[in-house]
């Protein structure tokens, strides 16, 4: 593959086995709602599905993990020998119906690790959006360390004005082969994928990717940006799961000889790529929770930590965001603000706030009324701090222009309505 996105040898079960049981939530959804998670397991008991083949971020640093992790093993050499007997060797494009109604165009590919990096001030093809926590590469590690699939949660964006990548494989599908066509668990919409094997769209994609990878177009598209290496895609959600990938494969390159170094498995990450041109794709702000303190306590803290800063609280500002716990609440604003968006200035504060603040942690929390409910429902103190909406044409302007955007800026949609695991891939 010598573009930084391409074919793969994707695997499936067989038609046979329910997509409403196979394919499961990305296991960074419902941290802190276990209940979501028991609900799933219920569900798959004694049946095949991705979910035994993941590790749900909510039993990270548990006492399940390390069984967990013996039993994902067990399975995942359990499915490649007996249940993924449905291979592609291309794409599948997919449409996700989503709690809209929009419909989610995408194209599940692999793309190239070595055309990208996480580390700050690169500047490679595939680029992270957001902020990338090293100290949370480490448990993920643990997970594809010696796995023997991947299955992908990842979604890609690319900046395709003229839906040259995605527009002629949707115009086709209904001479496609079609591989599922379901309900997703616990409200996730509904999936269907076609297999896009055809010569003529493979090659039809191949040059799409290079005219979106041209350095010319690239300097027309962002003049401020002329004579950087063109970014041809971004990272729209999965931010660590691919850094877990990429942290893999410079663990293990080393080891191989060159040749196999060209065309390793683990070389290649699968991922779904959207055009974030699509109206169905939509960029929502991800809310902070703060355990252990309330809104006045919060509220105190903010305005030291901002005239510490050169800022205030002011009664007007280009800055806004809201502390709750369902009851309490303040709408503030702020006015010199240290970071040119509302979340950069509120992650900065939480960050900074933390080590000094015994007792109080953060989640991160897609929807406004969960996050509020979460803070509510919880035993003790605890605050919402909602943020406000993100313009999805700021994202790769952001990206391009001034680097990755904070960490946990956005989320794309509802966590329900995240990329399922579904199509899978060898890795060894």
């Amino acid at each position: 593959m010598s573009a930084c996105f391409g074919p793969a040898r994707i695997l499936l079960p067989d038609a046979a086995v329910p997509l409403s049981q196979w394919a499961c939530v990305a296991v960074d959804q419902f941290t802190s709602q276990p209940a979501y998670w028991q609900r799933a397991e219920a569900l798959t008991a004694g049946v095949p599905s991705t979910l035994h083949i993941v590790l749900p971020e909510a039993y990270l640093g548990t006492a399940q993990q390390a069984p967990r992790l013996a039993a994902i093993r067990r399975a995942m050499a359990d499915y490649r020998q007996h249940l993924l007997t449905c291979r592609v060797d291309g794409y599948v494009y997919v449409e996700r119906t989503l709690q809209s109604g929009r419909v989610r165009q995408g194209l599940v590919g692999a793309v190239d690790l070595e055309a990208y990096s996480y580390a700050a001030g690169e500047k490679p093809a595939i680029r992270p959006s957001e902020s990338t926590v090293v100290e949370r590469i480490p448990p993920r590690l643990a997970v594809r360390r010696g796995a023997e699939l991947e299955a992908p949660h990842v979604l890609m964006l690319a900046d395709d004005e003229d839906d040259a990548l995605l527009g002629p494989v949707a115009a086709a599908r209904a001479r496609l082969p079609k591989l599922y066509d379901g309900e997703l668990m616990l409200g996730g919409g509904h999936l269907t994928g076609w297999a896009v094997e055809d010569p003529d769209l493979v090659a039809g994609i191949a040059a799409a990717m290079e005219r979106l990878a041209d350095p010319a177009a690239f300097a027309a598209r962002w003049p401020a940006a002329a004579g950087q290496p063109p970014m041809v895609l971004a990272v729209g959600d999965g931010n660590h799961s691919l850094a877990t990938a990429k942290a893999y494969w410079q663990e293990l390159k080393p080891t191989l000889p060159p040749a196999q170094r060209r065309t390793h498995p683990a070389r290649y990450c699968l991922v779904e790529v959207c055009n974030v041109h699509s109206p169905a794709i939509e960029i929502e702000p991800i809310h902070r929770i703060l355990f252990g303190a309330g809104p006045d306590a919060v509220r105190r803290a903010f305005a030291d930590w901002l005239a510490a800063h050169g800022a205030a609280l002011a009664e007007d500002g280009p800055q806004r965001l809201t502390l709750t716990d369902g009851a309490a609440e303040y709408a503030l604003a702020v006015r010199s603000a240290p970071e040119p968006l509302t979340v950069g200035t509120a992650e900065r504060f939480v960050q900074d706030w933390l080590p000094t603040a015994p007792g109080v942690r953060v989640d991160y929390i897609h929807g406004a009324d969960t996050a509020v409910q979460l803070a509510a429902a919880a035993p003790g103190p605890a605050t919402a701090l909602l943020l406000p909406d993100l313009a999805k044409s700021d994202l790769f302007r952001g990206v391009v222009l001034g680097g990755v955007l904070p960490r946990k800026t956005f989320s794309m949609g509802h966590a329900e309505e995240k990329r399922y695991y579904n199509e899978c891939r060898a890795l060894v």
